[in-house]
């Protein structure tokens, strides 16, 4: 089906519960005139955003346990059904689509036909909190998040492990590795093309971090970037700025100074990611709602 709503809101008037917006709160890597533009509102919870090669974009709605593709001519499909309640997605170098599928605290691959592959299911014996959300480097070792976020739809009631750490998987790896244990609760995580560094949402301190990758694939040199901010998903543009999904979209340049918001009429945010044919469309998952926003940067992970 073909779905393509537009709101009705151009960025830099009145937004619904956000108060008069100026249009010098609009970052500048917003395109000029550009309009948030509402796709569908038919979901329970979307999150985990992420970019094919070719721009298509595939997000979840976890509730609903299934994987929904938005190509780059605006139709909206399902994918993956039955998709162990996914909440974090990226694409490796491959074009398989790894998912934090935390219905049973495990890491997927899912080949472009659907057929799924369980990466890890458990770390030293131990079950995993839940990944939430994951970044594939450029050689193909995969960084991803464990928060403790009690589900509905588990029968445990308590973590199987004491900490909520970032790990790291190596490619060809079987078990994966803490890459960085110095934080309280990490959530959203992205990563430069050049592998070179890892940014790391700490929501239970309200901070985001950049971290050093090294040779290992240890992250060290942990560098605050933001702070006194619920940061849930992130992404990031070429020009090295970031996107911070919370409360709407708050934008900061690498240099961790604000640059502008993104007012989104839901208000909250989960998480973002740039696609389309020429990787220029800022995609934002939002409670029930997707949006897509027109930019005049491309995106950088």
């Amino acid at each position: 089906m073909r779905l393509k709503f537009y709101s009705t809101l151009l960025l830099g008037t009145c937004y619904l519960n956000a108060g008069a917006v100026t249009q010098d709160t609009i970052p500048p890597t917003v395109a000029e005139n550009a309009r948030l533009e509402l796709v569908s509102k038919q979901f329970e919870f979307t999150e985990g955003p992420a970019a094919d090669k070719k721009g298509n974009i595939y997000f979840t709605d976890q509730p609903n346990n299934k994987i929904w593709k938005y190509d780059t001519k605006g139709k909206l499909s399902v994918f993956l059904e039955k998709a162990g309640r996914a909440n974090g997605l990226y694409f490796d170098g491959k074009g398989n689509l790894v998912a934090c599928a935390d219905e049973k605290y495990e890491l997927w691959s899912i080949s472009p036909k659907g057929k799924i592959k369980v990466l890890l299911n458990n770390f030293g014996g131990h079950q995993f909190n839940g990944p939430n959300d994951v970044w594939v480097a450029p050689g193909g070792g995969m960084y991803f998040t464990d928060p403790y976020y009690q589900r509905d739809y588990w029968e445990r009631k308590q973590p199987d492990l004491k900490e909520e750490k970032v790990y790291y998987l190596a490619p060809g790896a079987k078990e994966a590795v803490v890459a960085a244990a110095d934080i309280k609760k990490p959530n959203g995580i992205i990563g430069t093309r050049d592998g070179k560094l890892v940014y790391v949402a700490d929501i239970g301190a309200g901070k985001v971090y950049r971290y050093n990758v090294n040779a290992d694939g240890s992250l060290t040199g942990q560098y605050l970037m933001a702070e006194k901010t619920s940061t849930d998903g992130i992404a990031l543009d070429e020009q090295g700025n970031l996107y911070l999904c919370g409360n709407g979209v708050t934008v900061v340049n690498k240099d961790g100074q604000k640059i502008g918001h993104i007012p989104v009429p839901e208000g909250w945010t989960a998480n973002a990611c740039f696609g389309g044919k020429d990787n220029n469309i800022l995609f934002i998952t939002a409670g029930k709602g997707i949006y897509t926003l027109r930019m005049n940067v491309k995106g950088g992970e």
